[in-house]
């Protein structure tokens, strides 16, 4: 018979078939979509900014032609009839080159023997301006402005001047356009990993980008200049190195291959975690159900599978179940032993305690007692009292009786417990504090909850030392009503805090343990609950949360 495969040698077969191959197909088919789309937007990118870059020179052009033949119509041209005597041509001329001076080296008005009647430049007037080669003509409003070839980074350019009656020339407006604003607007128009070129029709070179000598073998894309000027066969060409253009797809396929690979890889890794997830919280879980009611006990998994943890979840209700109900019956055998001690002292303690309160009483109205005698009798009087008390704690957790609900205003029943101790709080000098959001009536039994207060209290005046503070605040949510009563003292600590409600469980020297216990079964009688927290001011903190209307 053959050997049965292992779960993670059966993982492993099932990932290979059922994800690597379909993820391969899934990964070239993908690529190839992904690389023609990424090809496609490149294209589309150099095209928008080779048709960028090319508005940008045709306006460029346009506005400097446009200012050459605004200024030849201006009535203040006439002035080279007459040689501008006044120098007022020579002075426009020079204010204008000043607000374009990056656009233009100079600008000359020249009357029709090409001598200088006027310029921005006052060391050139009465010169002559010798004619440049003319390189090609442009139309504007039924002018003409002749473009001469570009020397030295200066294109010329001269629109006529006429006479404002006569309409013959009288002269010309020269403009040096300084070309290196056109290579500006291409260097800034492309990065180091791309060429911005101006040819004319003639596939001449104009301008470029100062780095077009990096560019080797590259992609090309052009925009013919097309707009309000008609400059014959201007393209803009951007031009990107092959390897930069197509960087983008090799990446992409350099991302595919290791995704493949990464998939490889994780198929083969991948078995020994899903068999240890699998098999660990299994194995967790045992050791989690064993080790109940062991010294060390073991933490259940919160990993694993849904069905998994749902049984984590099975147990650990089971397990708490049977912690709760161990509580249970550890704090019924302690009732259980105070049943049995208030029944014996109920009968036993009580008749000879009212006997030596009686006694002492009957004793101290002997006038001939001494000051000694005197002293004796109050230790005995206060102790009495003092065991009379236990008995009752004793007789109350034992046989709590069951509330009698009536509506009482809690307002007033907390002004009146804290007037009843206010003695004992003044004594140590405590300062009793409460505050409301509103006045409240609950229903509820008026003397329970004077207990259950009057505990709370003793408890804290007993816990202080000199000074201390005590903060009562009655609030209301929604249909609860919740009373805190909070002090500065030395609270409980985190390692009691578990028991502060259970019998017996006391902090203080000479105390029996049952004062909180016994408010929890009244508070528990009248459907609500108790928590104790550390409090804002340093010490111990009980919250009492009771429903205001008790169901019927």
């Amino acid at each position: 018979m053959p050997k049965a495969l292992s779960i993670k040698q059966l993982l492993l077969l099932a990932f290979v078939l059922a994800g690597l191959l379909p993820a391969m197909l899934v990964s070239f088919l993908s690529f190839n979509q992904a690389s023609n789309a990424l090809k496609k937007e490149i294209l589309h990118d150099l095209q928008t900014l080779s048709t960028t870059v090319a508005a940008g020179v045709e306006r460029m052009m346009f506005e400097r032609l446009q200012n050459v033949h605004s200024w030849s119509q201006l009535g203040l041209m006439q002035e080279v009839t007459i040689g501008d005597v006044d120098k007022r041509l020579s002075i426009f001329l020079s204010e204008s080159q000043k607000a374009y001076h990056q656009e233009y080296r100079a600008l000359h008005v020249l009357d029709l023997q090409r001598r200088v009647v006027a310029s921005s430049h006052a060391g050139q007037i009465g010169q002559t301006l010798l004619a440049q080669p003319n390189w090609f003509t442009v139309d504007i409003g039924q002018r003409h402005l002749q473009l001469s070839t570009i020397q030295d980074d200066v294109l010329m350019i001269t629109q006529a001047i006429e006479d404002s009656y006569t309409q013959q020339p009288v002269g010309f407006l020269v403009a040096e356009f300084n070309w290196r604003i056109v290579k500006k607007l291409l260097n800034d128009a492309v990065n180091q990993q791309a060429a911005a070129v101006l040819f004319d029709q003639s596939q001449q070179v104009l301008a470029s980008s100062s780095n077009r000598s990096n560019v080797g073998y590259a992609l090309h894309v052009s925009s013919a200049l097309k707009g309000n000027v008609n400059l014959p066969g201007w393209t803009v060409q951007i031009e990107r190195a092959h390897s930069v253009a197509v960087a983008p797809v090799h990446r992409l396929a350099y991302i595919f291959l290791a995704l493949l690979a990464a998939t490889l890889l994780f198929a083969l890794f991948l078995v020994r975690p899903i068999g240890r997830a699998i098999t660990q919280p299994v194995e967790r879980l045992t050791e989690f159900v064993r080790s109940f009611g062991q010294a060390s006990q073991a933490l259940p998994p919160k990993a694993g599978p849904p069905e998994l943890q749902e049984l984590t979840q099975a147990f650990e209700k089971m397990i708490q179940d049977l912690e709760k109900s161990q509580d249970n019956l550890t704090r019924a055998a302690k009732l259980a032993v105070v049943g049995e001690m208030a029944a014996a002292m109920s009968h036993e303690v009580r008749t000879p305690l009212g006997i030596l309160r009686s006694s002492a009483d009957l004793l101290l109205r002997e006038p001939a007692l001494t000051a000694d005698g005197r002293e004796v009798l109050g230790f005995i009087i206060s102790e009495t009292e003092r065991l009379n008390k236990l008995v009752s704690t004793l007789i109350d957790a034992a046989k709590p009786r069951t509330p009698n609900f009536n509506p009482i205003d809690l307002t007033q029943l907390i002004y009146h417990v804290v007037a009843l101790l206010q003695n004992q709080a003044q004594a140590k000098q405590v300062h009793i504090g409460f505050t409301q959001n509103e006045v409240m009536t609950i229903w509820a039994d008026q003397d329970q909850m004077t207990q259950v207060l009057m505990n709370l209290l003793i408890n804290a005046i007993q816990i202080l030392p000199e000074h201390g503070i005590v903060e009562i605040h009655l609030d209301k949510q929604e249909s609860n009503m919740v009373l805190s009563v909070s002090d500065n003292g030395p609270g409980i600590r985190v390692q009691n805090q578990a028991q502060v409600f259970e019998p017996f469980f006391t902090q203080r020297a000479g105390g029996v343990g049952l004062g909180l216990a016994v408010v929890r079964q009244i508070v528990q009688s009248h459907h609500g609950e108790i928590t104790y927290r550390n409090s804002a001011l340093g010490g111990a903190e009980f919250t009492i949360v009771l429903p205001i209307s008790q169901a019927s």
